[in-house]
């Protein structure tokens, strides 16, 4: 059966979510998840949120899934501990720091990869499996072959996302919302810049980065045919009534093996939409189609009024029982229910009387036993032996029957009897003392100069597809090769024959910015270098990646230099200290969607420049695979703060080349060795000295 899992931003979201036949729910508690603006759960709540799911069938998933900082991992620690004592059934992680840190405080509760970890492809999935966890969350990119192909071979369960909000960007991947206004998605509390106006040639007059919402009523069948074991609404920061409402449309139809009628699907569209809805990932018809806004509209009273009492008026009887009797002859009534879950209870009353008129009867204690209105429990058979000729006030059957239930809501509602651990941060390991080395990394071939080489950069990055075109590269300089950020189960023979050919060139190491790409480049022989797409935000993700062989590692751009400082490097740590910060790597073309559909040479143009409304402008190239990737307006540089960053105690810092001519390469690293003031005209220390929410 499709799991169908509802999200919860309230209490009164958890009652919409159960009452309308959600299978489970994922939640927040405490500040430590993905959506830290919905009105999050304390201890208390989140115990009776957990008691309220368990004794009418529902599980309960804790989003832990946002990045942490060391100073943030203590208080986290309890919180995982907590839910795992409170009887949480798994948490979502999106930190491999956070990975480590659950592993240590709740070390028996389930561990759910996040979709903000941007696993798309199945040795995505078998990292995650061989990481421990139970289930991965696909990205909303993937196409149903794409699906289909990963759930086929996956070791563990696969959950999609199959109604709500869509982001422009790979989940995990984004830092639009951080770089330009201090407000970090993979912290929590994006500020959705996506949905703002944006155009080209210096107007901002469209939206060509607001897709609508996705929904996937009319493939329910088809997913479960497949083996996705579970289907994921979006919306914690959406009212209840409308949690209410999508949860009941797919509940009945997964319940009775069918797709969302009409009528159904209108009132999807009437809760909210954006112009409608897409499937454009799932069919692989991406496209302008896909996007729209959301318009003024009245609120559906009507709907959210039938909706409200829902979970407001009564009880709905879930939780499938059968009672059983046993009244005999001079022995104590006995009356037992087993539910769905083999709990069986049960328990004693009065010693039956000798009948003076209307003996009792296998019917009416059949009658009186499943009066079960107003519970969770929804009597489903009877099963009695009654001896001829005997007397039972009803009375006393109703109270066996109150007495029997109760009991066992309170197995149900009992938390597993598990382990709790203590989170430690370990080892320390010390900042290097040395001057940091230079590291660069070009997109194009064209950038790797003999003027640039005669700098002698400690490393140059070069990406796989242009690295295997250009083998007279080979010998020039220390070469390493960019792996993809993303890469699909079917771009996958002709990335590995790409890596085949860098590797013949003699090169040896990798640059991994995708946890799925780690061993296909380690099973080759590379070395691994793991760049900022891994968001490494703590002490405690870089120990994990020295248990995974890495030799070093981008830390993350959204930290401050003081964070870096602080960090236990426990694997060579390099600094981003130059270049056009990414914010964004995109499935769908918005340079085609632009020129109609053309796609020759369209992504070389110098006119991809999309313009926001204050005049910003951020240049769009291309990715691999025939992606988009936004760059930032303003080029990071710290040219001029370079004791700031030698107090890091980093192995390198590294200057990111993208839009660079090779001439502006050569002068950035000429100013970084010293050996001249220039600087750029218009530059930003990125998120260096400032926090980020």
């Amino acid at each position: 059966m499709l799991e169908l899992l509802s999200p919860a931003g309230s209490m009164e979201a958890v009652h919409a979510a159960v009452q309308n036949g959600a299978d489970a729910i994922y939640m927040g508690y405490g500040d430590f998840n993905a959506r830290r603006n919905a009105k999050n759960f304390t201890r208390e709540e989140f115990a009776a949120a957990v008691s309220y799911c368990h004794l009418r069938g529902c599980k309960v998933y804790l989003t832990l899934n946002t990045l942490l900082g060391d100073r943030e991992l203590p208080a986290a620690a309890e919180c995982a501990a907590d839910a795992s004592d409170i009887g949480v059934d798994a948490i979502l992680v999106q930190d491999l720091g956070v990975l480590r840190m659950v592993r240590q405080a709740a070390p028996d509760v389930p561990i759910h990869a996040s979709t903000q970890m941007t696993v798309h492809n199945l040795d995505g999935v078998k990292k995650m499996a061989d990481f421990g966890m139970t289930r991965a969350v696909l990205s909303r990119e993937l196409s149903r072959d794409a699906i289909a192909y990963i759930c086929e071979h996956s070791p563990i369960e696969i959950e999609v996302f199959g109604h709500g909000a869509l982001c422009m960007c790979y989940s995990g991947q984004c830092f639009m919302s951080s770089v330009i206004g201090g407000r970090s998605g993979n912290r929590g509390l994006c500020a959705q810049p996506c949905r703002m106006r944006y155009g080209w040639n210096g107007k901002a007059d469209g939206n060509p980065l607001s897709l609508k919402d996705m929904s996937l009523a009319g493939h329910l069948r088809e997913l479960r045919k497949m083996g996705v074991a579970c289907l994921k609404l979006e919306g914690r920061m959406k009212r209840p009534e409308y949690v209410a409402v999508i949860t009941r449309v797919y509940a009945s139809a997964i319940r009775e093996g069918r797709e969302p009628t009409a009528e159904e699907v209108r009132q999807l569209t009437e809760a909210f939409s954006r112009q409608g809805f897409t499937e454009g990932f799932y069919q692989g018809k991406t496209g302008p189609d896909m996007f729209g806004i959301r318009e003024e509209q009245k609120e559906p009273r009507e709907l959210f009024a039938l909706a409200r009492q829902t979970y407001e008026d009564g009880e709905s009887q879930r939780v499938p029982i059968t009672f059983y009797s046993l009244i005999r002859k001079g022995e104590p009534a006995q009356v037992g229910v087993k539910d769905d879950r083999e709990n069986v209870v049960t328990v004693e009353g009065p010693v039956p009387e000798a009948a003076r008129t209307k003996p009792l009867t296998p019917e009416g204690v059949e009658k009186q036993l499943s009066r079960t209105g107003g519970t969770p429990y929804r009597c489903e058979e009877v099963r009695s032996v009654v001896d001829e000729g005997l007397s039972l006030p009803a009375a006393a059957l109703n109270a066996l029957r109150r007495e029997a239930l109760e009991e066992l809501s309170a197995r149900r509602m009992a938390p597993p009897v598990r382990r709790r651990g203590t989170f430690q941060p370990g080892v320390r390991y010390e900042n290097r003392r040395e001057e940091p080395l230079l590291t660069v990394s070009v997109s194009r071939a064209e950038q790797v100069t003999g003027a640039l080489l005669a700098l002698s950069p400690a490393l140059i990055y070069v990406p796989l597809e242009e690295l295997a075109a250009h083998p007279e590269l080979a010998g020039r300089g220390n070469l390493a090769v960019t792996l993809p950020r993303i890469a699909w189960d079917r771009e996958w023979k002709t990335m590995t024959e790409q890596l085949r050919r860098v590797r013949d060139m003699g090169v040896e190491d990798a640059l991994v910015g995708n946890l799925g790409m780690l061993d296909v480049a380690k099973e080759m022989g590379f070395g691994l270098r793991g760049d900022f797409g891994l968001e490494i935000f703590n002490s405690q993700a870089l120990k994990e990646l020295r248990h995974m062989g890495l030799k070093s590692a981008a830390v993350s751009f959204e930290l401050k230099l003081a964070q870096i400082r602080d960090l236990s490097k426990a694997v060579d740590t390099e600094i981003i200290t130059y270049g056009r910060l990414p914010l964004m790597i995109m499935e769908n073309c918005i340079i085609r969607n632009r020129t109609g559909g053309v796609c020759r040479h369209a992504c070389e143009g110098e006119e991809n420049l999309l313009t926001d409304r204050k005049g910003a402008r951020f240049p769009v190239v291309r990715a691999y695979g025939c992606r988009n990737e936004i760059l930032n307006s303003k080029t990071l540089f710290l040219g001029n703060k370079q004791n700031d960053v030698r107090r890091c105690g980093a192995w390198a810092q590294r200057l990111m080349f993208t839009v660079e001519s090779p001439a502006e390469c050569v002068r950035a690293v000429e100013r970084y060795l010293g050996r001249s003031d220039w600087e750029p005209r218009e530059y930003t220390r990125g998120l260096y000295y400032r926090d980020v929410e």
